[in-house]
């Protein structure tokens, strides 16, 4: 059973605990809530008393101690009595010092505010000279952009200005300057961009003006280039099938290093130009200055193009100038595309080559009529030609420049065909019309070397001196036509794209020249009423026959690869085929004509009471006189099938017309003696052509002999009977034959 515990006793134990807590947080933390639960308990008069009797308690000890130790007591209260008297004194000394303390503490205090503003001022001239500092190194920076400027060195002038701004103004952004220096940076930019123009107009100024001499090296370099081209092509040939500017040719060409822009004559240094793109890429201006560069490069070629040009001075200096300064121009343009290509487009260097090429190609066209001569022409063609390849080498389209030489050529030819047309047409008129004297072997070397002509022996057979069959002028022709032949390929040297062409325009001029001023020049003077020069003619007439016919072969062998396949015909080699009947009928004309002069001259008394048997009639003897001299004479040097063809027709002639004169309506009668002098004729006549060796030819006498037969005839009653007729007069004419019986 639990003991019953004594409230006091708990009470006392409590208030024992509270008093005794070491700290008043501890004893207002238990002495709270003991006075709580006493009031709740209804013990709050019991603890009152407790706290009464511990207090009562613990003064009783007290006493009990202080009677105990009462002489320390006082002993230690008069100790204490003197160290308070200590104390006071120390307390008085005390004050004394805290009030020195505070006095100094006041001066300190001042000091200190005095050393605390001394610092601020310190801190202010710090922060002033550091802002100082701060705004000398920007006017230093700008100075330095000025000073850069001044030098010329426009990317560090930009670089600097580019700090200045980004770095430097950043750390004065306070200060005024600051403000003013940002607000000159636009106008520095400015500054910058338009003293780099100046500089790259300078260059460009410089670049136009050397474009001629730049031209100058680059045609040169390309003449050089042809040179070593036509000593690799000597020494193997199959090298001649690769043009100038072929892969082939390049190849070859590669070990010899040369460069147009940088060599001892001539150095174009493009920094002006990077320094300036790099300059306007920096300021952010690139497109602004792409299209100020190529509005330049407009105004710069249209300087360059002259208004006119001239072809006819003596060095071909207007044209050679003009040619040189494109090609430098333009050559300069190809380089800073290479170089800059986000500057000069490939269109726009395109561009600007077919406006000058367009430009050049109009000026020489207006110029081209002053030029009257085929050598000038071909001058003007070799330095297009050397223009034409010098471009084509540094990529440029050539096409309107080929098409252009192709103009040209016309006009080559054209003046090539007229002068040569005079040539023939002096070489025709002026002809003696002659067989040609050789007196020594180097002449007959010569003539025979340019002639299209086969000797009949050989040359160590031949006595000097000798008479070739054709006259002068057909050697002369043989050595226009070659030069001819020659000077029209001339043209494809170097450089011509349309060999074709030539082919063709050669063929149709040679074939105009020699049926035209030659065949029908010689066609004209057949009318001559000189036999000799007729016959001349048609020797002639035959060589060039022969000639044409060595020519078309020539051109066959001459002609290029594109026009090979068909073969070629002069109409010129049927003209002289032609015109050879031509004059052969004139021959015949002249001959015919010479017998009826002499056959009109017969005086045959057809009622003579006698006639003389001994010798012929004088117009017989001068008939066949002629007919044997100009057989031996004048057409001698006419082949054998044409001589007899001339005796045949004079002979078939002259019999006509001696048996015209019996016919005639004024002859009414003839008598014995009459027949008897005409068969007589006709005998003499008969005889000679027996001599001529020929059987042939004394069928054209057959009509006249039985014609003279017949009138001799006893019995003309035979002429009516058909089988004796047919049998002894069957070449006389049935209608003439009644006629001179019935005479």
């Amino acid at each position: 059973m639990p003991s019953v515990i004594d409230p006091r006793s708990e009470l006392d134990y409590v208030v024992q605990q509270t008093v005794q807590s070491p700290s008043d947080n501890e004893y207002l933390n238990q002495l709270i809530p003991a006075i709580r639960d006493a009031s709740k308990g209804g013990r709050g008069q019991q603890l009152l008393q407790s706290l009464t009797h511990y207090s009562s308690d613990r003064e009783a000890e007290i006493e009990k101690i202080c009677n105990t130790n009462h002489q320390g007591f006082v002993t230690s209260v008069n100790q204490l009595l003197q160290v308070r008297e200590g104390t006071v004194s120390l307390t008085s000394e005390i004050l004394n010092l805290n009030q020195s303390i505070q006095s100094s503490t006041e001066k300190l205090a001042e000091q200190k505010k005095a050393l605390v503003e001394s610092r601020g001022v310190r801190q202010n001239i710090d922060e002033a000279t550091q802002a100082l500092k701060d705004c000398l190194e920007v006017l230093r920076l700008a100075n330095q952009v000025h000073d850069l400027l001044g030098k010329t060195n426009y990317y560090s002038a930009l670089r600097a200005l580019d700090e200045l701004q980004n770095v430097h103004l950043k750390e004065v952004t306070q200060y005024k300057i600051a403000d003013m220096i940002q607000k000159s940076v636009p106008a520095t930019k400015k500054l910058i961009a338009e003293a780099v123009m100046t500089d790259l107009n300078t260059w460009l100024y410089r670049i136009r003006e050397s474009s001629q001499f730049l031209g100058e090296v680059a045609f040169y370099h390309t003449e050089q280039r042809r040179t070593r081209h036509r000593e690799r092509t000597e020494a193997k040939e199959y090298l001649g099938n690769f043009k100038l500017n072929s892969a082939i040719e390049l190849v070859s060409d590669e070990t010899e290093e040369f460069s147009v822009l940088d060599n001892e004559e001539v150095q174009v240094d493009f920094t002006p130009l990077f320094e300036c793109i790099h300059i306007h890429d920096a300021l952010g201006e690139t497109n602004k200055f792409r299209t100020e560069y190529a509005a330049t490069r407009r105004q710069q070629k249209e300087l360059l193009m002259p208004a006119s040009v001239t072809l006819v001075d003596a060095e071909g200096a207007s044209l050679n100038e003009l040619l040189e300064g494109i090609a430098g121009f333009a050559i300069v343009e190809k380089a800073t595309m290479e170089r800059a290509p986000q500057l000069r487009s490939a269109a726009d260097v395109d561009e600007l080559w077919d406006s000058m090429c367009q430009t050049a190609i109009t000026l020489i066209s207006n110029a081209l009529h002053e030029v009257d001569n085929a050598e000038m022409v071909l001058r003007i063609k070799g330095v297009i030609a050397l223009f034409v390849q010098t471009m084509d080498s540094w990529g440029y389209s050539v096409g309107a420049l080929d098409a252009f030489l192709l103009t040209l050529f016309k006009k080559y030819a054209e003046l090539l065909k007229k002068r040569f047309s005079d040539d023939f047409h002096e070489i025709v008129s002026t002809d003696d019309y002659m067989p040609m004297p050789i007196n020594k072997p180097d002449e007959y070397d010569k003539v025979v070397n340019v002639s299209w002509y086969t000797p009949d022996r050989p040359r160590e057979e031949l006595n000097f001196p000798l008479v070739l069959p054709f006259s002068q002028m057909y050697p002369l022709c043989c050595i226009d036509i070659r030069n001819f032949l020659n000077q029209f390929y001339f043209f494809s040297d170097d450089h011509f794209q349309h060999p074709r062409v030539i082919d063709e325009t050669l063929h149709a001029s040679l074939d105009e020249l020699l049926s035209e001023k030659v065949c029908f020049s010689l066609v004209e003077r057949l009318s001559s009423q000189y036999l000799g020069q007729i016959v001349q003619i048609l020797i002639n007439l035959e060589h060039f026959e022969i000639a044409c016919q060595e020519l078309e072969q020539l051109l066959i062998a001459a002609r290029s690869t594109a026009s090979a396949g068909a073969n070629i015909v002069l109409r010129a080699t049927e003209d002289f085929r032609g015109h050879k009947k031509t004059a052969e009928k004139r021959i015949f004309e002249l001959v015919n004509s010479k017998i009826d002069d002499l056959i009109e001259t017969a005086e045959y008394d057809w009622l003579a009471p006698g006639y003389d048997s001994s010798k012929p009639s004088e117009y017989m003897s001068t008939l066949t006189t002629y007919l044997s001299n100009i057989m031996g004479s004048v057409l001698l040097g006419l082949p054998t099938e044409i001589k007899e063809l001339i005796y045949f027709d004079a002979l078939s002639h002259a019999a006509t017309m001696i048996l015209g004169l019996p016919l005639s309506p004024d002859v009414k009668r003839i008598n014995p003696n009459g027949v008897s002098a005409l068969a007589r004729d006709v005998r003499y006549l008969t005889e000679f052509v027996d001599t001529l060796g020929n059987p042939i030819l004394g069928q054209n006498l057959e009509e006249l002999q039985q014609t003279v037969a017949l009138m001799q005839a006893e019995n003309s009653e035979e002429f009516y009977d058909v089988s004796t007729r047919n049998k002894k007069y069957g070449r006389v004419d049935a209608m003439n034959g009644p006629v001179l019986l019935e005479k």
